[in-house]
């Protein structure tokens, strides 16, 4: 049975906005769009405020890991708190550590000289409420939308934090310019203040309450035996695994040093990136029409292009080829995201959400510290050039075993927008036949 829409009546205040676009649908839009501004500014101020504090390249690999070592360890937790408790409530108390931390930092940094532990504290605590707030976020929205309108919904979606986010990389690299970087992220902790106001308006009316629990632990358990039962489900987490460890390491490492040393400077690189920015949002507007039938291949067989960037700074390829390639798999990756979240939008029961997200999460970044940090010893021990064709080689390689897995090939898109209810879903093979087709 699908989840109930949750559009208001319709009335001249809300004809402008489609029949599915309800108002759970439209305030989690409007709040990620702000936080997405704010927070990919944030992530460039923080960086140019350690260098301006005097610190090392080095120090500002330290902050960034310092924002992703707490999801590495707090987001399985954050997913069974979110199946356990309201899940508007966890993303508002995330978004209230957010914006205090934040706020925090932009303190210390607009006093001037702030330390760099007082600075990496802060980010790891902005990381924390990071990691408590994308499985409940993911599910709250999975559940907003009927199965019917996934495809689309999620399009729309990701395609306004996708430009909300190179949006607010351009408007804070131009405000750290101007006002330097403790206002921008002073900005970023009043765009958590806004989106986690406009996130305590949500609709939670017709979310059934949460069955009592055995405690934490065999939360977590059942989530896992969600996930361990389903191939097309591990299979996948475990490709991406290494997927984003290896991506991350060429996007981070390699590709500044490529465009410094080959291609003329950083400028040439950021042009790239913004790029792959654009074919995400090309990636989104063309998964607003097309609904492919076989979810699960269509999305895989899109991972691939995720090793043409590796392999272009491996050449190096002049930079017009550069930004056709990140373009290319910007689109691709972005059709891969539709069809995954319609994918797990319909086969995992909603009460179970937050849980199997966190797992997927958790697969996507735990290998990523560990890539950045063995990029720079990998380079020194085989060469760059060899180290980027690793990378491409480690795109295509679990890609293809991925394709090995049965119900990866024939997982359906489900007619009328079906949704398994309870425990588990019948099995991708058993999907109808007359799903909506490509």
């Amino acid at each position: 049975m699908s989840s109930p829409r949750t559009a208001a009546p319709r009335t001249p205040a809300n004809r402008r906005r489609p029949d599915w676009a309800g108002r759970n649908y439209s305030l989690l839009t409007g709040a990620a769009i702000i936080t997405n501004l704010g927070s990919h500014g944030a992530h460039i101020a923080a960086a140019f405020a350690v260098l301006e504090a005097g610190g090392s390249v080095g120090d500002v690999g330290l902050i960034a890991a310092a924002r992703t070592l707490p999801l590495v360890l707090f987001l399985l937790i954050g997913g069974a708190i979110a199946d356990r408790l309201p899940r508007h409530r966890v993303m508002v108390a995330a978004n209230v550590l957010n914006c205090l931390s934040q706020a925090a930092f932009a303190a210390l940094v607009l006093a001037g000289e702030p330390q760099l532990w007082q600075m990496m504290l802060l980010t790891a605590l902005c990381g924390t409420g990071t990691a408590f707030f994308n499985p409940a976020a993911e599910g709250m929205l999975l559940s907003t939308v009927s199965g019917e309108h996934s495809n689309r919904a999620f399009a729309l979606f990701r395609m306004a934090i996708n430009g909300a986010g190179i949006g607010g990389a351009a408007l804070g690299g131009a405000m750290i310019a101007a006002v330097g970087p403790g206002w921008v992220l002073a900005a970023d902790a009043a765009a958590f203040a806004v989106a986690g106001a406009l996130r305590t308006f949500l609709d939670v009316s017709h979310v059934p309450d949460r069955a009592p629990g055995g405690g934490l632990l065999a939360d977590l358990r059942e989530g896992w035996v969600e996930v361990r039962t389903r191939p097309w489900l591990w299979s996948i987490v475990l490709q991406f695994s290494v997927v984003v460890a290896v991506v991350g390491a060429a996007d981070a490492v390699y590709g500044p040093l490529v465009a410094r040393d080959q291609l003329g400077g950083p400028a040439p690189w950021g042009v790239a990136l913004a790029f792959f920015g654009v074919g995400t949002i090309a990636g989104a507007v063309l998964m607003m029409a097309w609904k492919p039938r076989r979810l699960l291949l269509v999305g895989t067989l899109c991972v691939f292009p995720l090793a043409l960037p590796s392999a272009g700074l491996a050449v190096p390829l002049p930079v017009w080829g550069l930004c056709v390639v990140m373009f290319v798999s910007g689109a691709a990756i972005e059709v891969f995201g539709v069809n995954w979240m319609t994918a797990m939008h319909q086969e995992i029961p909603e009460e179970k959400f937050s849980r199997v997200t966190a797992y997927d999460w958790f697969g996507s970044v735990s290998m990523l510290p560990l890539a950045t940090a063995l990029a720079g010893p990998a380079e020194s021990a085989f060469g760059r050039t060899q180290a980027l064709w690793g990378c491409a080689v480690l795109v295509v390689v679990p890609t293809a075993l991925v394709l090995l897995v049965p119900d990866v090939r024939r997982m359906t898109r489900r007619a009328h927008g079906e949704k398994v209810t309870g425990a588990a879903a019948a099995p991708a093979e058993q999907a109808p036949a007359d799903a909506v087709g490509r």
